[in-house]
């Protein structure tokens, strides 16, 4: 198929019935310009101020105070948005008081429970009520030590409805993991459960609960859900109590629903980089940016619509769990996994796909790949007539991988690959139910943000491999990072990148570099290489390693792999490091016809000088490969927090390689 030809192609009725329809002919209407698409987008960068707005009405959100004025200062750091409001982001959440579901659970063991929308105010109001009781004041900080189970969903609720904030680890983090995350934000109320499990093991989370409580002294209150027994026994010498007993009986009326009414930029989440090459950076985000970014996200881009059903394979450490559970302020039930997404087959996500007639279904490439290896076909072996989109994130999604969605899952089947980051909790481009689908391109990037690719000499280009960045400021920037006064590391992290300006040439202004090596194509579709901290240079010429995964991990020998440029006699050398099928070698003829494969793929450049078999990819817990931290292993350095990869004993087989 042509890379002209789309893959998919929305209906008129599709169009006719999307949120971002009514939402363009509105704001169209009202605010005088063409009711299309390139129109829209340019009038949502142009004039941000009436489109932020515009969208908050659309939205249904109400403050229980409206803003001054939609923005005021200037420039990326100068600019603050919707000055004087007072909102909640919980209120948002729990603005449905009904029978219809809210939040439909399953796991790996075949548990399944649902809750209705007023059931899920309820469970909340008496979460809140407990915390309040506790001591719990605005601006204070409730953790999580979750799998991705409702009561996790009801804790964040419940702290955010007190205007405390929020932070979140997965249970498969090591105790020093969470305590460079939990250590850096002090959290007075600890929530977790007594262990959960994972392709049919079981592990004990309350043994790392206790450890880390002796260094956790600001923990006032520990709340412990039972999930792995139906009676965990609680550690003794601290404040813990069982969720049933902190919550209240169940039988008994619950509290009125309180919120406290928070400024626009108060804080409601803190999320955390990934720690593997430094301590985590402790990345604020607010309850109205938060709120109305994602609402644009999952209301206009995805088209999620009240009664549908949304599932995203997320683990709570991941900001696309935070992007999940925001699917609540549109009135869809959100679906939840917890488990191996793979146990006891690949099938699993889609027999809950089935089962829960799930609208938008979120994955990664890797499961998708996964699927395509075991030969599957979920479109012919299950009931998917409900799947509309299909979000992937995490790593860019290759030609081959739209194909098969469209081809394994449905031609119906919109494929929405998005990309964004913790750092804005939230999406640069993605998904747009008005535009064709081509493989191997996002479809277009998100309205209200001023998304450019800049040359090395800080020029926007088009049709060209070059740095993202975000030219305008936007609501879902970082409110702060936590302990960074002075803001110093926040301005370091996106903002401090000198440009290759000619001699004597000022440095153009400040813009949000992301780290995002992309392509800006003339339709407007976004092509993703990888992270710009991670492109090689051989030669001085920038190779994505996103150019170089789609064509290795399509061999079928090839399970997973990683690339890292190694410095090497003034140059950078490509190095390719394969994990094959179990029973599998590297022998000469297959590395040959893998270098074959990558020349005839992508192009001679990208070919690997050396070619190495390892046992297994270090990932971080969310499962994105870590080449900085192998290339530190390569040179003998010692990396640290560990306990931020999901398998840190991957990275020992690196150290004692040599070329």
């Amino acid at each position: 198929m042509s890379v002209d030809t789309p893959l998919w192609t929305p209906t008129k009725e599709r169009i006719e019935r999307s949120h971002m329809q009514r939402f363009m002919r509105l704001a169209a209407e009202r605010h005088g310009f063409a009711a299309d698409w390139p129109a829209l987008r340019r009038w949502s960068i142009e004039r941000r101020d009436l489109f932020w707005s515009e969208l908050l009405q659309f939205a249904e959100v109400q403050p229980s105070a409206p803003a001054v004025r939609t923005t005021s200062g200037d420039g990326m750091l100068g600019t603050r948005w919707f000055e004087g409001m007072r909102l909640n982001y919980a209120r948002h959440m729990l603005r449905f008081d009904d029978a219809q579901p809210a939040l439909i659970f399953e796991d790996e063991r075949g548990g399944q429970r649902s809750l209705t929308h007023r059931a899920l105010r309820d469970e909340v109001a008496r979460c809140a009520a407990a915390m309040r009781a506790d001591g719990l004041r605005c601006g204070e900080r409730v953790a999580g030590f979750m799998p991705n189970v409702p009561e996790t969903v009801i804790a964040m609720l419940a702290a955010a409805s007190c205007g405390a904030i929020w932070s979140s680890c997965s249970p498969d983090f090591g105790v020093g993991g969470v305590l460079d995350r939990f250590g850096q934000i002090e959290p007075t109320i600890l929530v977790t459960t007594d262990g959960y499990t994972y392709g049919g093991k079981r592990v004990d989370s309350l043994t790392r609960v206790r450890e880390m409580l002796t260094r956790l002294p600001s923990v006032r209150r520990l709340v412990v859900v039972p999930y792995v027994e139906p009676q965990p026994a609680l550690p003794t010498g601290t404040s813990a109590v069982a969720w049933r007993e902190y919550l209240g009986r169940e039988d008994e009326s619950a509290p009125a629903l309180r919120f406290e009414e928070v400024p626009f930029d108060h804080p409601l989440f803190i999320m955390y980089s990934s720690g593997t090459t430094g301590v985590p950076k402790c990345i604020v985000h607010g309850h109205g940016g938060t709120l109305l970014q994602h609402m644009k996200e999952l209301m206009l881009h995805t088209d999620l619509h009240a009664g549908e059903r949304s599932f995203y394979f997320t683990t709570c450490g991941w900001m696309m769990w935070n992007w999940l559970v925001s699917g609540l302020g549109t009135g869809a039930a959100v679906v939840l996994y917890e488990g191996n997404p793979a146990h006891p087959t690949v099938q699993r996500l889609w027999e809950l796909a089935e089962r829960q007639r799930v609208t938008m279904f979120g994955t990664s490439p890797k499961f998708l790949a996964a699927c395509e290896k075991a030969g599957i076909h979920p479109g012919r072996e299950h009931d998917l007539s409900a799947l509309r989109t299909l979000c992937s994130t995490g790593s860019p999604l290759a030609p081959e991988q739209f194909a098969w969605v469209t081809q394994r899952v449905g031609e119906q089947v919109q494929v929405a690959s998005i990309c964004g980051g913790t750092d804005i909790i939230s999406c640069f481009m993605l998904g747009n139910p008005l535009l064709p689908v081509y493989a191997g391109e996002i479809q277009c990037c998100g309205l209200g943000m001023d998304v450019q690719t800049w040359s090395d000499d800080g020029r926007s280009v088009v049709g060209e491999k070059a740095e993202l960045v975000c030219a305008s400021p936007f609501p879902s920037q970082p409110v702060c990072f936590w302990n960074d006064g002075d803001g110093r590391k926040y301005r370091a992290a996106y903002f401090s990148h000198e440009w290759n300006v000619p001699r004597g040439a000022p440095q153009p202004a400040t813009v949000w570099r992301h780290g995002d090596f992309v392509e800006i194509t003339a339709r407007g579709g976004v092509i993703v290489y990888g992270r710009s901290d991670a492109t090689l240079n051989p030669g001085g010429v920038r190779i994505g390693t996103a150019e170089i995964y789609r064509v290795v991990e399509g061999i079928s020998e090839v399970v997973d792999s990683v690339v890292v440029g190694r410095d090497a006699d003034n140059d950078v050398e490509i190095v390719l490091f394969v994990v094959l099928r179990a029973g599998l070698s590297l022998t000469p003829e297959l590395e040959q016809r893998i270098r074959n494969e990558i020349a005839a793929g992508a192009t001679r450049r990208h070919v690997p000088r050396h070619i190495r078999q390892v046992a297994d990819v270090p990932r971080t817990i969310s499962g994105k490969k870590v080449e900085l931290a192998i290339l530190q292993a390569l040179r003998g350095e010692v990396v640290k927090n560990r306990d931020a990869l999901a398998n840190p004993e991957a990275l020992d087989q690196f150290a004692g390689i040599h070329f």
